[in-house]
């Protein structure tokens, strides 16, 4: 039987991206693909030029490198090998029928590589997974951008469909509560702080459904015309990991990490935050990162390890990080659902 025959369905996984190596060049070469993007850093395109080839790669890369290698393994990147494991795992579960493949939006392996697998294994259509719970541009955005412009050269295109969003998908919500549980289990905490990647505000009202988003009460409920607005669903998923953690409104907060340039981004930061915990009698924090689902420089190194050094010299006494969900078996489980559903 010809492999036109097999009527096999491609997967594609795609997650950010992470430099070769945590050498200064192979970072700068990261930051510069990542950084151009007009999805990103959205200005107009000399300034944009001007400014990351001239200011940003050039010092942020020497700077980012030495983080990066405090991250470095054996087996090289977490978020690539994280990736890849899921990758295997997931082909494991869905079995012949499916081709997984997987990509990053930046450097390798590349988005166009992972579609010529595909391709070359004659899959009928195509399910485009982007590993980003809560839909934003620069994100999700820039990889279903980067998909259609790689297959609009394809002589024949199979069918594509993208998952957009699964920031309230039940199995992503349980795997992540069950994952904050185990440490629950060891340790009583205080309070539980959910830090999301920020954005800059101008994005989420960009995307406003006719001016619905106002970046205020407008999140406090997640429906059709706020469905891809970043900051509502960042509220929804943090009011459904509460539930399922079983946290009244007042033992959690959400707040917002990475930031970068002067203009507004969205608030509250998770840095001024977390120093203002310990004067309110806040010693004990579990903290989430649930806009990442393989851990990487932001939740590895951010979160883990710099927002605790800053907890802890305000006056806190413990702050932990609850693990991404990498390769969890309930995560396989939970975006093989989300495969067969769509």
């Amino acid at each position: 039987m010809s492999k036109k025959a097999t009527g096999k369905i491609g997967v594609l996984l795609v997650n950010l991206g992470t430099p070769d190596t945590p050498n200064t060049p192979d970072v700068r070469k990261y930051l510069r693909e990542f950084l151009l993007d007009k999805r990103v850093i959205d200005i107009p395109a000399p300034a944009r030029y001007a400014l990351i080839n001239g200011i940003i790669a050039p010092f942020r890369a020497p700077k980012s490198a030495k983080i990066y290698k405090q991250l470095w393994t054996e087996r090289g990147s977490p978020l690539l090998y994280h990736g890849l494991d899921l990758k295997q795992k997931l082909q494991a579960s869905l079995g012949d029928r499916y081709h997984v493949a997987f990509g990053m939006r930046y450097q390798s392996p590349s988005i166009k590589s992972a579609l010529e697998e595909l391709r070359e294994q004659s899959v009928e259509r195509i399910i485009v997974l982007p590993l980003f719970p809560q839909y934003a541009s620069a994100s999700t955005g820039s990889v279903q951008d980067k998909v259609m412009e790689i297959v609009k050269d394809w002589w024949v295109i199979p069918s594509i469909s993208f998952i957009s969003s699964f920031c309230d998908d039940p199995g992503f919500i349980k795997t992540f509560a069950e994952l904050g549980k185990r440490h629950m289990a060891k340790e009583d905490y205080d309070f539980v702080v959910f830090s999301y990647h920020g954005v800059p505000e101008r994005h989420i009202l960009k995307g406003s459904d006719n001016g619905y988003c106002q970046l205020g009460a407008c999140c406090n409920t997640y429906n059709k015309r706020n469905k891809y607005c970043y900051r509502a669903s960042c509220f929804a998923t943090s009011r459904l990991l509460a539930a399922e953690l079983g946290l009244r409104e007042d033992q959690y907060t959400v707040s917002f990490q990475s930031r970068l340039g002067k203009d507004p981004w969205l608030k509250p930061y998770t840095d001024v935050i977390l120093q203002e915990l310990p004067a309110k009698g806040i010693k004990k924090v579990l903290a989430y990162s649930p806009a990442f689902v393989a851990d990487c420089l932001e939740t590895t190194i951010e979160v883990g390890s710099e927002f605790k050094e800053m907890f802890l010299e305000a006056g806190g006494e413990k702050w932990q990080l609850v693990e991404s969900l990498n390769a969890e078996p309930m995560w396989v489980d939970a975006v093989k659902e989300m495969i067969l559903n769509n």
